[in-house]
């Protein structure tokens, strides 16, 4: 069983019958089990993706800046250790996926034991840089201070931040998401997963809003109306009629979504009052 926490005063209780991994890294307690939504992984007691709603997950996180792209044919990811969207990302037409991870041993034991996302033979293909998908075991901090690279999507994905220390807290700062500007080609996209909408638990949405709108020249909104994330996407430039530009590529992106149609882009891309009076 893991209890979940939501907030102040909240949690969620997931029933699992078997548990498959239960372990700390150097960096997170991290348990993957059978719950009622299939294989699910859990990291520090938070659901990070589980095999009925990983999809409706990960397409809203990556498939609004694929089509927000001028060009896509290079993509950072930072964290997302189940790799879905690196495996998006190819499919979606790009010839390089850097995918840079901290904790080794939790990539290794998703490609293990998760029915979605990397295989282990895929994952070992990953590290060896055969293919297009390239993964670095490596701090996303200082790989952005050093890389020379320059992307067309930067894709920070992240357990949420957290009103206490954590350290990946720092990923989430004005600072972090100036560098992931910085390595953006021209029409570039940086894209993070940005918190939850829910009026009680909107805390760090409300602060990643704010810092998007401080670093970017555009920021949109993509709020899953069918799961309880929001996330965020930045372009360097004032870009007009953003909704207009995505409906467009929808038509034509190679990578054909199964939880996203023009009509959840007409209608998840309108941030919650709460988060628009914010600023």
């Amino acid at each position: 069983m893991i209890v979940e926490p939501l907030g102040t005063g909240l949690t969620r209780t997931w029933d699992m019958p078997e548990v498959l991994v239960d372990t700390n890294t150097d960096f997170q307690h991290l348990v993957i089990g059978r719950t009622a939504q299939g294989v699910s992984l859990f990291c520090d007691d938070d659901r990070q993706s589980t095999e009925f709603s990983q999809l409706t997950y990960h397409e809203a996180l990556l498939v609004p800046a694929l089509l927000l792209a001028r060009t896509l044919d290079r993509v950072l990811v930072v964290g997302s250790s189940e790799g879905v969207v690196s495996q998006i990302s190819v499919a979606a037409g790009a010839s390089v996926v850097d995918h840079v991870d901290i904790d080794q041993r939790a990539v290794e034991l998703c490609a293990e034991h998760l029915p979605y996302g990397y295989t282990s033979d895929e994952l070992a293909r990953a590290v060896a840089h055969d293919g297009p998908v390239r993964v670095h075991y490596a701090d996303g901090w200082k790989f952005l201070e050093e890389t020379q690279e320059r992307y067309d999507v930067v894709l920070v994905d992240l357990p949420d931040e957290r009103p206490e220390f954590a350290q990946h807290n720092r990923l989430y700062e004005e600072e972090f998401l100036t560098r992931c500007r910085s390595v953006l080609t021209e029409g570039g996209v940086v894209v993070c997963q940005a918190g939850c909408q829910t009026m009680w638990r909107n805390e760090t949405l409300i602060r990643s809003w704010r810092r998007f709108n401080d670093v970017f020249g555009s920021t949109v909104y993509y709020g899953s109306d069918e799961h309880e994330w929001a996330f965020l996407f930045g372009l360097a430039e004032s870009t007009p009629d953003t909704t207009a530009r995505m409906l467009e590529r929808l038509e034509t992106l190679p990578y054909r979504p199964e939880t996203i149609d023009a009509d959840a882009l007409r209608g998840n891309t309108i941030p919650p009052y709460s988060v628009r009076k914010a600023l």
